[in-house]
């Protein structure tokens, strides 16, 4: 992964933003020599909120089996006849 001062994020935006498209490697901006932010094409960010409200989800369903709340298949089906119709 890539480093680059703040100031150069200032002074040449659209080179990092044309590089960025073009290899699509994560750029980190540091400020005063400490790491302040992530520059990311939109692509790979995406991806990245996608798989997150992913695990997220998978997350919540482990944590419901966890606590008992869960339904029989027929329990599901009955709730999702609503919905099927």
């Amino acid at each position: 992964m890539r480093t680059e001062l703040v100031t150069t994020l200032k002074r040449k935006a659209t080179e990092l933003l044309a590089e960025l498209a073009r290899n699509r490697e994560p750029i980190l901006i540091t400020q005063h020599g400490l790491p302040s932010a992530y520059l990311v094409d939109v692509e790979s960010y995406e991806k990245l909120r996608s798989r997150m409200a992913l695990l997220e989800g998978i997350a919540r369903g482990e944590r419901a089996v966890e606590e008992g709340r869960v339904l029989s298949n027929a329990q599901a089906e009955a709730r999702m006849q609503r919905w099927l119709k």
